[in-house]
């Protein structure tokens, strides 16, 4: 009996993403022609990189609700309400694909090799993986590090984050409660602070830490990161890395 992937593939494949993590993947491996729709924030410029070539499709809330009238034949959704959704979707004939939210680059990695399989060819993922091969075949000795974004959260060193940053040739500092403070950071500084610039247009509290003058006195350790692609720390992580390679010496 064939597999869902080609069953998928034999006939006219349209998907819909619920999910600001899944529309990355989607966007990234899904012809125009078999998008249905993306999540709204994936429209948003402070929220993803892919805006430009997300506002192409018609934008949902997370919701199946929302894209019924796109008669989609795939639901993509990462995390949360998959029970309820695919309850729905299994009595209008639609499938719903819960992909797991990462722990991990081989995770991302996972869900690449899912998603293109799904999409009825598994090779589209291929490029992407052998940019990641490349880049793992090509260590690199780990500069002492902190990840940092408004208010000075940080990452724990396990984390996918964190994991991406090896890659890129950092090593994330264990902080207590994943928190780089003020103090830290005048005893102790990083050799690169590596600041998410999430959103840094917008007057907030958070963002509002960054003018204190012990941050801002690192200056020259400092290298500013697209905090959008940190949010899911999936697969346009990849591209981050490679810019920070380039930028990191």
């Amino acid at each position: 009996m064939p597999g869902f992937a080609s069953l998928l593939a034999a006939s006219a494949l349209h998907v819909a993403s619920l999910n600001l993590c899944t529309d990355e993947y989607l966007l990234l491996l899904a012809r125009p022609s078999e998008v249905a729709s993306v999540s709204r924030l994936a429209q948003d410029p402070a929220e993803s990189s892919l805006w430009r070539r997300a506002r192409a499709f018609p934008a949902n809330r997370g919701a199946i609700e929302q894209v019924i009238g796109m008669h989609p034949s795939l639901l993509l959704t990462m995390g949360g309400g998959a029970r309820s959704t695919g309850a729905i979707a299994a009595r209008l004939g639609m499938r719903v694909i819960d992909l797991p939210f990462p722990t991990s680059i081989d995770d991302v990695a996972a869900n690449m090799r899912t998603t293109a399989a799904l999409l009825g060819d598994a090779r589209r993922a291929g490029p992407w993986l052998a940019r990641l091969q490349r880049l793992r075949a090509e260590p690199r000795a780990l500069k002492d590090s902190i990840w940092v974004s408004g208010g000075g959260t940080s990452l724990v060193p396990a984390s996918p984050g964190a994991q991406w940053m090896a890659v890129a040739g950092l090593r994330q500092r264990r902080l207590p409660g994943a928190r780089a403070d003020l103090e830290t950071l005048l005893v102790k500084p990083p050799t690169v602070l590596l600041r998410s610039n999430y959103r840094s247009g917008q007057m907030s509290q958070g963002t509002r830490w960054f003018d204190h003058p012990i941050v801002k006195r690192l200056a020259g350790r400092t290298v500013a990161t697209d905090g959008r692609a940190w949010t899911c720390a999936g697969p346009l992580m990849l591209a981050e890395v490679e810019r920070l390679r380039r930028v990191v010496r």
